[in-house]
């Protein structure tokens, strides 16, 4: 009679039901936040993730109803939760190294869609396992719910009512709550303790298994007092800051001759100022040219608009060399605007708006001389800022003689790449499309018009600057600009495979990257 004296009280079963069902989702949502600075926060990825959560989900009821049916005890139902909250506490500390030596494992022998093999095993790695755990509790509780035939429908119907409400409170709450406060590894560490908290309520009731039960609450007490100094890029050792905000992982670094926004552990600068040098040298160098083409001068100021402010570096330059100019920046994620200032020296004149690009665009009424497109990352292409319904809206904003730039960050020298359907969509509604590809990187700067007398505007203007490093870079600019005839690759609002095409660009930068270490490797270990 013992072991059934808590579970007499059905409320414990519901509870369990619940809180289950709630860490699921936690789990999964503290996935996509753990996987995203190696692998993108892209469809795919989400799509790995789903479909391994609910493979796991899915092979954890049969071993759970199996389990139920042979033993009568829930003793082990509870013993599992126990293990699971173990592996979930352990998921963010653990996970990452896992994650890193999967990759560079894999990167040795996969060229192609290495993004998809990648996240796939290190998603099955990390995520499956305790998933399959929880995927073992409704059948199990069902066992031990059900009293009487009677009845079993309105139990069955409840334990899946409270599983489905804990997973709807399991989804916002990491969201909204616990990730933008206290962090991912902090937010695993909470459902890993609820789930503890439930085992150890029926161990201690029983007094069983106190010294597991003690062990558990240790480690996960052990790893929240270790929290503070959790990093995802557990290699860096002059990281200034590392934060989480609802969209992205931010990283800034600081060396000696600039400050640096990535939203990446591994690669690629979303914002940076230079502490001496003029310019960086990279693309917001290179856009510095759409203000020219549309007939902004000093002594000639005009309305620019930046979708995908960051920090505001492209921001910041044209107000230092196009001064008078009203500047409006628009940033998605207000954790990077607010780093906007306290790290990147963006100035005040520059109005900056917490919103989505293109909702920002259609809520708006005003017209500008530039509009700056900055908003793909890595590849993660918002595809509703990719379509041909999208550069429409932004035509639609430009004033006479404006001018479009839009920075591409995955150049390719395949035929019908990503950007060579980004180029044909622009196509369908500018006239002329101008790109430039960035020196030493994998940028590409697009200038999209309708303006036939803008390139001669450029010329001429160019040729009268008096700063001698922007003269230069423009100078740079006017050789590397080729005019693109336009193709029938086009993306809409309804078919805009961004993510497919993205990944494989991704896979021609990283076979090229790594050739050079894969021979080394085989050389070294297969002769």
């Amino acid at each position: 009679m013992k072991d059934k004296n808590i579970l007499n009280n059905k409320y414990f079963l519901y509870v369990t039901e619940f809180f289950s069902g709630m860490s699921v989702m936690a789990v999964e949502l503290g996935a996509s936040r753990l996987m995203a600075p190696y692998f993108s926060s892209s469809q795919i990825v989400w799509t790995v993730i789903i479909g391994v959560i609910m493979i796991a989900m899915a092979l954890g009821n049969v071993w759970g109803g199996r389990l139920a049916d042979k033993s009568p005890s829930p003793d082990m139902l509870y013993a599992r939760l126990l293990l699971a909250a173990v592996w979930i506490a352990l998921i963010p500390f653990a996970g990452r190294y896992l994650i890193g030596g999967i990759s560079l494992f894999l990167a040795v022998f996969i060229t192609k869609n290495f993004l998809v093999w990648a996240a796939l095993f290190a998603c099955l790695a990390v995520f499956a396992f305790p998933c399959a755990l929880l995927g073992t509790v409704t059948p199990s509780l069902v066992k031990y719910a059900v009293s009487s035939l009677d009845n079993n429908g309105k139990t069955v119907g409840e334990l899946g009512a409270l599983n489905t409400i804990g997973s709807i409170i399991g989804t916002f709450l990491p969201t909204f709550v616990t990730i933008p406060s206290v962090g991912t590894a902090v937010t695993f560490l909470i459902f890993s303790g609820v789930l503890a908290c439930i085992s150890m309520i029926y161990f201690f009731s029983l007094r069983k298994k106190m010294v597991k039960c003690g062990l558990t609450a240790l480690l996960i007490l052990a790893l929240g007092l270790t929290s503070s100094s959790y990093s995802f890029a557990f290699w860096e050792k002059d990281i200034t800051l590392e934060d989480e905000s609802i969209y992205n992982y931010l990283q800034v670094k600081e060396t000696d001759s600039s400050v640096i926004l990535s939203t990446n552990v591994l690669f690629g600068v979303q914002s940076i100022l230079m502490k001496d040098a003029r310019l960086t040298g990279m693309y917001y160098d290179y856009a510095l040219a759409a203000p020219l083409m549309a007939g902004i001068t000093k002594d000639k100021p005009g309305d620019i608009l930046i979708l995908g402010l960051g920090t505001g570096t492209f921001a910041k330059y044209c107000s230092e060399y196009f001064p008078g100019c009203s500047i409006e920046g628009v940033e998605i994620d207000e954790k990077i605007a607010d780093l906007a200032t306290e790290y990147f020296e963006l100035p005040d004149s520059v109005q900056v708006s917490i919103y989505d690009g293109r909702s920002y665009l259609a809520a708006s009424d005003k017209t500008y001389d530039v509009i700056m497109v900055d908003a793909y990352q890595d590849i993660t292409i918002p595809f509703q800022m990719s379509s041909k319904e999208f550069f429409t809206e932004v035509a639609g904003h430009l004033n006479p003689g404006g001018v479009m730039v839009v920075n591409m960050n995955m150049k390719s020298g395949s035929e019908n790449s990503i950007n060579d359907y980004l180029c044909d969509t622009m196509g369908t509604v500018f006239e002329y499309v101008y790109t430039a590809p960035v020196n030493g990187g994998t940028n590409c700067e697009v200038f999209a018009f309708q303006n036939s007398e803008a390139m001669e505007a450029f010329d001429s203007r160019r040729n009268a600057l008096s700063d001698p490093a922007l003269s230069d870079m423009m100078e740079t600019v006017s050789g590397q600009l080729s005019l693109r005839e336009s193709g029938d690759l086009i993306l809409t609002d309804d078919k805009a495979p961004v993510e497919l095409l993205g990944m494989r660009v991704l896979d021609e930068i990283i076979a090229e990257e790594l050739d050079y270490y894969r021979d080394l490797y085989l050389e070294e270990f297969f002769p």
